[in-house]
């Protein structure tokens, strides 16, 4: 063989021999580079229920650590604050259990080509029983899709998916309690919004119901006033982009004020106020310090006055079994299926059409003074607690073109009906029937 001819053939080899060295240490994009080697380990396996402290280590910005106190997550560095307990689930989710793909180098002569020097980030987990484990994560790989790892105390360089990174690559705006009201949802006394007009105060009665107590005692809409308290838990630190503390702060002192919301709870009271500048709206709670900038909905959710809350039913009873309906002192009683009143019995389907009308008569607005004549008198028990009900409709003028109105035993409140409404009801109350068997038509 020529020299010129060996040469080639040993630069061929030291190619060949150098592309083996590199794709065994950078794995290819290829098919069967996504394929996992027979033995591929958990290098971390640990019980999240049992972890009591994560710190994690990113280059160039503070640690952030998380620590369990008293069953509850916290962040303790870079400063104290509430944790979001739906983003440290998954984060201790991730960390439980986290297995490579392949091991790229047993004992590597420097982790700098990986990414797991000093530019590394590092994970350290701290059990109940004081051991601690320490991931390093380094640079991807060529194909992307992995990135080199490492655990201390174990020489092995792995891959691992770069979704193992993605899970714990967290900082303190991913894992901090954005929430800018904290009560306890369950524990709530009284809540009360100062926006359109004056303020409105909601309290629970002896049932569990919302009612309103100022600027004077009124029936509640319970599910406008939840609606209201999931408002003002919804309220959360809009983070995104560029946040900028002291131009929020700006914003909010030249503000429009739309709304004042206190709510009250078994550890006290918490309030925050919220404020529009042009199409954005910034608020300021007593509960977490700064100011922050909050999606539309929840500004324009809190912009309403007490009449969005004031419940505009006549009845209460909702889908609660019905067992006795009086109307203009006629009483007829329910037992199992049948109606009767005074030992006859009546036709089911049409005192349960009476019920039906009754159940969705509702204020179209509301009136401070009574008027028109009495048309009916309703009273409904309902429930296991055979709550009763009782309201007067009052008809002014013709019955197509005048005002109805309802009023409740024990209740000032006015309430302007449908005319529509009124007719449909007064019919369906004509056409209470007694029962009639059904005939037998077989032949004899």
């Amino acid at each position: 063989m020529k020299a010129g001819g060996l040469v080639s053939a040993v630069g061929v080899l030291a190619v060949l021999g150098g592309l083996v060295w590199w794709t065994n240490k950078h794995p290819s994009t290829g098919a069967d580079a996504k394929k996992k080697t027979d033995d591929t380990p958990k290098i971390v396996s640990l019980d999240p229920g049992q972890m009591q402290q994560i710190r994690i280590a990113k280059p160039g910005s503070d640690p952030v650590v998380l620590k369990k106190l008293a069953d509850v997550w916290a962040i303790t560095e870079p400063k104290p604050m509430d944790a979001d307990s739906e983003a440290v689930g998954p984060l201790t989710g991730a960390l439980g259990t986290i297995t490579a793909d392949r091991v790229i180098d047993e004992n590597p002569a420097s982790l700098d080509p990986y990414g797991l020097g000093p530019t590394a980030t590092e994970v350290d987990i701290t059990m109940k029983d004081g051991k601690t484990t320490k991931l390093f994560v380094g640079s991807a790989t060529v194909s992307g899709s992995d990135n080199y790892a490492r655990v201390e105390g174990n020489p092995k360089v792995y891959t691992v998916p770069s979704s193992v990174k993605s899970g714990f690559d967290k900082g303190v705006d991913d894992l901090r309690d954005k929430r800018l009201m904290t009560f306890n949802q369950n524990k709530l006394t009284s809540v009360t919004l100062t926006a359109k007009g004056p303020s409105a105060e909601f309290t629970k009665n002896k049932d569990g119901d919302w009612q309103i107590t100022k600027p004077k005692p009124m029936r509640a809409d319970s599910l406008q006033v939840d609606d209201l308290v999931r408002k003002l838990l919804d309220a959360k630190m809009d983070l995104t982009g560029n946040f900028d503390a002291k131009d929020a702060a700006s914003k909010f002192a030249t503000g429009t004020k739309i709304a004042t919301a206190t709510a009250t709870d078994n550890h006290g009271t918490q309030s925050m106020e919220v404020r529009k500048v042009k199409d954005d709206y910034y608020a300021k709670s007593t509960a977490v310090e700064g100011v922050y900038k909050i999606v539309s909905d929840i500004g324009d959710g809190l912009n309403k006055d007490v009449e969005a809350f004031r419940n505009k039913k006549v009845f209460d009873f909702g889908f609660n079994d019905v067992t006795k309906v009086e109307i203009n002192g006629q009483a007829y009683d329910k037992a199992g299926d049948k109606w009767t009143s005074s030992g006859v019995q009546f036709d089911s389907g049409t005192i349960q059409s009476v019920i039906d009308k009754l159940r969705d008569l509702a204020a179209t607005k509301f009136s401070e003074k009574p008027a028109g004549t009495k048309a009916l008198t309703v009273a409904i028990t309902s429930g296991d607690k055979h709550n009763v009900e009782k309201a007067t409709i009052y008809k002014e003028g013709d019955a197509k073109d005048g005002n109805q109105y309802a009023q409740r035993d024990g209740d000032s409140t006015i309430y302007v009906l449908d005319a529509k409404a009124v007719g449909d009801l007064q019919k369906a109350v004509s056409e209470i029937k007694q029962y009639v068997p059904p005939k037998n038509d077989s032949k004899k």
